[in-house]
């Protein structure tokens, strides 16, 4: 099928499934990945960060992400210890083998790509 296509009911509206989080507050969900060999897989979704504890994440893949809404103070901090505070319509490129904080005092909501297949952490 040359083009796949999601409304929004079924993907920015819907709350993403809860990936482990100290805090058990963040949520991740794959909307499509790509037919590649599964070194190749692109997939794409949304992940959604609630007050809370932070997510210190490790990436095992090349990841972008576009903020698409934020509520309260929005950090993302990298393992140098740079630390940004977001906006929508920031945008971000986490190169394999990083770790990243993402911490909020209210709820941030992004659109991402990653080099990975499906569901995978």
């Amino acid at each position: 099928m040359p083009m796949l296509y999601k409304p929004a009911a079924e993907a920015q509206q819907t709350k993403p499934p809860q990936i482990p989080s100290p805090g058990n507050n963040s949520f991740l969900g794959d909307i499509f990945t790509s037919d590649a060999p599964e070194d190749k897989q692109i997939s794409c979704g949304f992940y959604k960060q609630e007050a809370g504890e932070p997510l210190v994440y490790h990436y095992s893949y090349d990841e972008m992400k576009i903020i698409l809404e934020v509520e309260g103070e929005y950090t993302i901090t990298d393992e140098t210890g740079y630390k940004v505070s977001v906006s929508p319509g920031d945008v971000f490129y986490f190169s394999k083998g990083t770790t990243i904080t993402f911490e909020t005092t209210g709820y941030g909501l992004a659109f991402f790509t990653g080099l990975r297949p499906k569901d995978a952490l």
